[in-house]
């Protein structure tokens, strides 16, 4: 079974030109590369080589070592999982908290036609009068701060009655099977552990939470 300091010495050979053809290299080059021993280093190419993951060739000034096909496999392998831990394309992010009461804004800024308007039209539903106020967990901050690089919709400002309402932005997520929306307008009153919630139904009473209660919101 492979370990980490084989990967990390049979990367050090691909990267050298090893999986194109034989590379000429010394156990003094591999070791000042993988900064250990040359000792340490000719004990991971025997470990590698007893794998059939590499081929090597041994001359008086040093080795040529090639990656085999099972040794360009084990590297592909390493690759895609890299590609699988940091996909964001299709992924899912998970954040934790309590039901909170809120300030009493979210039913007002709800109700004005300006804002309902383009919620129906960029999100498919046209939301409830109020927000469903959540405070994270200690664990959700990270998954918060990564959410920030995500595609968040635009919510427009506009004026009416003599007043200027700010711009707002939103992205789309569910509680359950209850389509919603994380929204922060422009101005918000309240610190990065508390995020607002929007969906089309009261989602206190679809959902049966009351405060202190824990919910899970699905973004992607």
């Amino acid at each position: 079974m492979l370990v980490a300091e084989d990967i990390e010495c049979l990367k050090t050979i691909a990267l050298m030109g090893g999986c194109k053809g034989p590379v000429f290299v010394s156990s003094q080059k591999i070791a000042e590369t993988l900064h250990t021993s040359p000792q340490t280093a000719s004990r991971r190419l025997k470990a590698l080589e007893s794998q059939g993951l590499i081929t090597r060739t041994m001359t008086p000034e040093g080795q040529h070592i090639t990656l085999t096909k099972q040794g360009e496999e084990e590297l592909h392998r390493e690759y895609m999982d890299y590609c699988r831990l940091f996909a964001t394309e299709g992924g899912t992010y998970s954040l934790t908290g309590t039901v909170i009461t809120g300030l009493g804004e979210g039913k007002y800024y709800m109700s004005l036609a300006g804002y309902r308007q383009q919620f129906g039209s960029l999100l498919g539903f046209e939301p409830y009068p109020g927000t469903l106020n959540i405070r994270l967990s200690p664990s959700s901050l990270p998954v918060r701060k990564k959410i920030e690089g995500l595609n968040w919709i635009r919510i427009k400002g506009f004026s009416a009655d003599s007043r200027t309402f700010g711009d707002a932005r939103c992205l789309p997520c569910r509680i359950g099977t209850v389509p919603c929306a994380i929204v922060i307008p422009g101005r918000t009153h309240y610190p990065d552990d508390v995020i607002e919630v929007i969906a089309p139904v009261a989602l206190r009473r679809q959902i049966g939470v009351e405060d202190s209660d824990t919910v899970t919101v699905e973004v992607g």
